[in-house]
């Protein structure tokens, strides 16, 4: 059963038939910028298990650093993927997906690259949707 992934405003929409890499949250500066997160998380997808179903034309790239591209939704800006071109996998914006794949993180890599205002050391409040009051 594949597994369907879509941007925010639904106008690009992929399938995937798993997650075929673990799931990680990568810390990195470019990751942070291109997401305006303190991390995102992704995993590996082997090219011939991931599938574009609508709105390919929409995408635009952006070269973060040598030989990687970012592929992005041209109407509402969500990044979806990352690839070299030449490895036989697409680096998958997991959060994308529009159900659990059934895998969790398993590390988090380039935590050199951490921004301590943006670290949550378990301390700070959580609520299940607005904070009370609001």
């Amino acid at each position: 059963m594949p597994f369907p992934g879509s941007c925010l405003c639904g106008a690009v929409r992929y399938e995937i038939d798993g997650l075929d890499m673990p799931v990680g949250h990568c810390h990195c500066t470019t990751c942070r910028k291109a997401h305006a997160s303190a991390f995102t998380t992704t995993a590996g997808v082997l090219r011939e298990h991931f599938r574009w179903i609508a709105g390919e034309d929409l995408l635009r790239d952006y070269e973060s650093s040598a030989g990687k591209l970012r592929r992005f939704c041209s109407v509402c800006g969500t990044h979806l993927v990352a690839e070299r071109p030449a490895q036989p996998h697409v680096i998958l914006r997991v959060a994308t997906l529009d159900q659990d794949p059934g895998q969790r993180p398993v590390m988090h890599i380039w935590t050199s690259h951490d921004a301590p205002w943006l670290s949550d050391d378990g301390e700070v409040p959580r609520h299940p949707e607005w904070q009370p009051g609001r």
